[in-house]
């Protein structure tokens, strides 16, 4: 890692204070939470929702789940590894060693994809809400690590990526 210059050492990084302090926790709490939303709305509302659609739509609407799931695991792999950087389990080298891993680039459909109007309005929420926290997520991880700290979906390409995403929860929650 290069040495910052003079100028760069004084330079106070609200994302990075923010991250290594108590603000920290509805940060956390947000994705945290949506996740556990996303998980119930699929699992309930989502399955009942999408038996109604167009098979377009449907269509659309099953790729956009796993996008919006991975969006989401992306963005809690992000923030257990600050949350153990925050709390002392990990350190600051550590949690850029492993957030190697964690890709937030993933995309949507969005508005203007065939289907995209039948979807459910609670789903387009949810995937809306997700692209918000990720874009969050992202420009704060520019700041902490620099730009271009984020790997792109090609160079993180991995032969089993599931178990690259196990390894790193585990890691967070100091298992691994």
């Amino acid at each position: 890692m290069n040495e910052p210059s003079k100028e760069e050492a004084k330079t106070i990084r609200l994302a990075e204070r923010r991250i290594f302090s108590h603000s920290f926790k509805p940060l956390y709490d947000e994705g945290m939470g949506l996740v556990e939303r996303t998980a119930e709305y699929l699992d309930g509302m989502g399955r009942t929702e999408a038996k109604k659609l167009s098979r377009l739509a449907a269509t659309l609407y099953a790729a956009e789940s796993m996008r919006l799931t991975t969006r989401l695991m992306q963005v809690a792999s992000w923030l257990l590894l600050q949350r153990a950087a925050n709390s002392g389990e990990m350190t600051r080298d550590q949690v850029a060693a492993e957030k190697s891993k964690v890709r937030l680039d993933t995309a949507s459909a969005r508005e203007d994809a065939a289907g995209w109007s039948e979807l459910p309005e609670a789903f387009v929420e949810l995937v809306n809400h997700s692209l918000s926290l990720q874009a969050l997520v992202r420009r704060m991880d520019d700041e902490i690590y620099g730009r271009g700290a984020t790997p792109t979906i090609a160079s993180t390409r991995g032969i089993n990526p599931v178990s690259d995403q196990i390894t790193l929860l585990n890691t967070a929650f100091a298992r691994g």
